[in-house]
């Protein structure tokens, strides 16, 4: 099995008992979150394997063409967001990978958390809800649900909590799209919670309060 390359972080006291595979956004790649890991202040008790896996470098067409990491090619940067869907899949299908290879590591599926930002968003949407063993929880980050139209919700995670977070001044992916996925999955009998931050296209310190708190909660040993 050829995985996406990761950045790996374990915190705690070891042995690892829970798993966060956290997706960067477009152009961005693994480490891009990593530092983030010292500022959730999490305790010792618990001993999280976070993983942080690099896109692979691909042309996107919004920006000419240029190729650079991306979970996906985008092809109109409107509010409709007209994507490569089947390339997500792919990186969906990529995600699933890592979360059995965590399962066998001896981590079980209800201890491993899916997180992504922006374009790793959308691609936790699709690989988080498809997956067929429950999850702990999936964390979206100012993001949008591209495979809205043909999403299958699988069974084992249709009551698996989602926290959506998104900023209010946000000019990339703007707010609309995420109360729209909030709007999808509460429809749906989702367990989904919105929150929305003064803050543009980016993360802040109440919203990093806030992802301490369901990590704990929802990883709690």
């Amino acid at each position: 099995m050829n995985y996406l390359p990761c950045v790996e972080i374990e915190t705690g006291v070891q042995p690892v008992s829970a798993s966060v595979i956290w997706l960067h956004g477009l152009g961005a790649d693994g480490h891009d979150f990593a530092p983030l890991v010292p500022e959730l202040n999490l305790p010792d008790a618990l001993a999280i394997r976070f993983i942080f896996p690099h896109a692979p470098a691909r042309s996107v067409t919004v920006n000419g063409g240029y190729v650079m990491p991306a979970w996906y090619d985008i092809l109109e940067m409107n509010l409709e967001r007209k994507i490569d869907e089947q390339q997500l899949l792919v990186s969906a299908a990529a995600i699933h990978a890592l979360i059995e290879r965590e399962v066998a590591r001896g981590i079980r599926t209800e201890r491993i958390v899916l997180a992504g930002f922006s374009q790793g968003g959308a691609v936790v949407y699709q690989a988080g809800l498809s997956f067929a063993k429950p999850l702990a929880g999936l964390l979206i980050m100012s993001s949008y649900c591209a495979t809205q139209a043909s999403l299958q919700i699988a069974d084992a995670n249709h009551a698996t909590p989602i926290v959506i977070q998104h900023g209010s001044e946000d000019g990339v992916v703007p707010e609309v799209l995420g109360q729209r996925a909030y709007r999808f999955l509460s429809d749906r009998g989702c367990p989904v919670t919105y929150e929305s931050y003064v803050m543009e296209h980016s993360l802040c310190a109440p919203q990093i309060l806030s992802i301490s708190r369901w990590l704990q909660t929802w990883l709690a040993p």
